[in-house]
């Protein structure tokens, strides 16, 4: 698989702070790609007790430095997602 998109490509899909994106989990490695004009997150982490709600947050932290939120969808795979806090340049 090859590796995440860029804090640029990402950026094209956040609006108002804020963004949709599709959760797959049970994934070989945790990558976030763009398919069919739309944010895919695949994820190593289970849908169970919120593993791969938590595994979502620590990835756009490390990869990306936004502090985020689970704003609707936290048990499902379609998520809106709420920027908190934006990476400093």
């Amino acid at each position: 698989m090859e590796e995440s998109i860029s804090f640029s490509e990402f950026s094209r899909f956040v609006k108002d702070n804020r963004f949709q994106i599709k959760v797959l989990p049970n994934a070989s490695r945790t990558k976030l790609i763009i398919e069919n004009n739309a944010l895919k997150l695949y994820l190593k982490s289970e849908p169970v007790k919120g593993k791969a709600n938590i595994e979502l947050i620590k990835f756009f932290k490390k990869e990306y430095k936004l502090k985020v939120s689970v704003l609707s969808g936290l048990s499902s795979k379609m998520k809106v997602i709420q920027i908190l806090e934006q990476r400093k340049n």
